[in-house]
């Protein structure tokens, strides 16, 4: 109920709306429920056209420096609405865990050739940090 009364409430704020429909990656997972308590960040990367193959076949290998934690929930590339867009979701138990997984992640070899060989693909990016609703499975 909770959720529906937000809904109502929000609807009549909102000014546009925008929907994009998105595909899994194939080396990613599929998103699992988790147990809780965790902190979801969602890194949204807006792509120069004509990139998309290129940032998976990197990303293919990269993933596995960040499996490592369970922290990579999934990944989705757009396939309608606005296009070369590509989403990365993470759990982490908190925001010190991110930052502690993160900067392992650096450590790794490897893990900073892949980062800096898709760099140059992105026109822009962001993060979110998410707190899943009490019905969520993703906790």
């Amino acid at each position: 109920q909770e959720y529906l009364d937000f809904r109502k409430e929000r609807s009549g704020m909102l000014l546009s709306r925008r929907n994009q429909l998105l595909l899994e990656f194939s080396f990613w997972n599929e998103p699992q429920p988790r147990q809780g308590p965790n902190i979801y960040e969602l890194r949204t990367y807006k792509l120069k056209p004509g990139t998309m193959i290129e940032w998976g076949n990197n990303w293919a290998r990269a993933i596995k420096y960040r499996q490592e934690n369970q922290e990579a929930v999934g990944g989705f590339f757009s396939q309608i609405g606005e296009l070369y867009v590509v989403h990365h979701l993470w759990a982490y138990k908190n925001l010190q865990s991110r930052e502690e997984t993160r900067n392992a992640a650096w450590r790794k070899r490897g893990w900073d050739e892949n980062v800096y060989y898709t760099v140059p693909l992105i026109r822009t990016m962001e993060s979110r940090i998410m707190i899943p609703l009490k019905i969520s499975p993703l906790q």
